[in-house]
């Protein structure tokens, strides 16, 4: 039998969760024809289809099916070995994957980045950042180790940790004439022009449910993907807008905006997802535990 290509599993098994070539070949970052030619290799080394096309799209062969559970004990067999010979070695070493929002990659990470090299030079992170979803998705088909997303997060076989709250506020363009900012209620700001998150993410769900727990609907003016263009939209007077706290927690961050308490007051909770099944690395322990440590030194 000829050798059998990891990297050939992986692809197979994006092409069975994603449902299509054309999906897993936009989730690894390669070519459709790169996918199909993956495939077609790996059922080669098996003498077997692996893959049929229904009327719905695509699903595994029986042969399929049985590859499919045993790639996941191979992948966690990789993985185990890996960690193990890792403990050989005095540093700790190889890359983790850490998916979360635009707000906190811009507003919590970095300083635990800069931590973590500092103490472990030879540790790569690497960050993704989407909305909610696609991270639950990423870490559900192993292109992500740690979610760092606001709960809840549903998914197939997740562990989730909280790491704790964080409070919403109302920033608004910075009231020239100094007076003191008062807490505003769904009643207060429904005349008023809303700029807010895009549709898909934790936070944007949250914010909706402010509204719609006083019996309103959020009729957004725009809605945007970045925590840095809703301010600057906000600072422009174009509207007001509902972000967390720690988005406008620094003086620097804050200027040109007036802050408003929420009545009643509203949070969210961030956490860690991760795969039940995920083996965790001595790499992973320290992001997690730097996660841990970063967050509750944030609130204090």
């Amino acid at each position: 039998m000829a050798t059998l290509n990891l990297d050939h599993l992986v692809t197979f098994r994006m092409v069975i969760s994603r449902g299509s070539f054309s999906g897993a070949a936009e989730a690894l970052g390669i070519s459709q024809p790169a996918v199909s030619l993956q495939i077609r290799q790996l059922e080669q080394v098996f003498q077997v289809r692996l893959i049929e096309r229904t009327s719905r799209g695509i699903k595994p062969t029986p042969a399929g099916m049985t590859l499919s559970e045993h790639s996941m004990k191979i992948d966690a067999a990789v993985g185990a070995a890996v960690e193990s010979v890792s403990l050989h070695s005095d540093e700790i070493t190889g890359t983790v994957v850490v998916g979360t929002g635009a707000t906190a990659c811009i507003h919590l990470l970095p300083p635990l980045l800069q931590q973590l090299r500092l103490r472990h030079p030879l540790l790569k992170v690497d960050v993704r950042t989407g909305n909610t979803s696609d991270i639950v998705r990423g870490v559900e088909e192993n292109r992500i180790d740690i979610g760092l997303v606001t709960l809840p997060a549903a998914g197939k076989c997740l562990s989730v940790s909280p790491l704790g709250t964080d409070e919403f506020v109302v920033i608004m363009e910075k009231d020239l004439s100094g007076r003191s900012a008062k807490a505003l209620s769904p009643d207060d700001l429904l005349p008023l022009p809303l700029i807010i998150f895009e549709p898909g993410s934790g936070t944007r769900s949250l914010i909706d449910e402010w509204f719609r727990d006083a019996g309103y609907a959020a009729r957004p003016v725009m809605e945007l993907g970045s925590i840095e263009a809703i301010k600057r939209m906000v600072r422009a007077g174009l509207g007001y807008s509902i972000v967390p706290r720690m988005a406008v927690d620094v003086m620097e961050e804050r200027e040109g905006l007036s802050l408003h308490s929420m009545v009643p007051p509203h949070y969210r909770t961030l956490g860690t997802i991760m795969r039940e099944d995920r083996i965790v690395s001595r790499g992973i322990n320290e992001v997690l535990k730097q996660l841990q440590c970063g967050f509750a030194k944030d609130k204090s």
